[in-house]
């Protein structure tokens, strides 16, 4: 599955993959609030954009991740490791510390994931998605309410 996959910075002069970072915050006013002050990243297969994710830093020592997103058909193979050990890379590179992540309670895929590549829970923001949404976010049958931020030193 990850043979002939390019992950590459996007530069001012391309596009900005919206139809991606709107699977992982359906806001585009809150992607707006940091998409222009950070660095995206988007995985390529076979021409085509299958995932995404989004770094800013936040100080010195740590670094965050806004957002990642993979399309549909690429969930579970892999993809999404691939970009986060991408991320963990290019944190080091730039002499970052410590690398956050933040997720929905309801989101319970991406807090495996996250856990699983060495990401431990820090601290939870109690009703961030209801405070910072105007619609309900229903993920899994359950309502998203709170945000999860987990860290992994580096």
């Amino acid at each position: 599955m990850l043979t002939g996959i390019k992950i590459k910075r996007v530069e001012k002069q391309d596009e900005i993959p919206f139809n991606l970072l709107l699977l992982a915050d359906p806001s585009k006013e809150n992607i707006n609030k940091y998409i222009f002050s950070a660095d995206i990243y988007t995985v390529k297969k076979e021409g085509l954009i299958i995932g995404c994710y989004v770094l800013q830093s936040v100080n010195r020592e740590s670094i965050e991740i806004k957002n990642i997103a993979i399309e549909p058909a690429y969930q579970g193979k892999g993809v999404g490791t691939h970009l986060l050990n991408h991320a963990f890379e290019i944190a080091k590179t730039k002499g970052f510390e410590k690398i956050l992540i933040g997720t929905g309670n309801s989101s319970v895929a991406q807090l495996c994931l996250y856990q699983k590549v060495g990401f431990r829970i820090n601290k939870i923001i109690k009703d961030f998605f209801t405070d910072n949404y105007d619609e309900p976010i229903i993920e899994n049958g359950i309502e998203c309410r709170d945000m999860i931020i987990l860290s992994k030193d580096l």
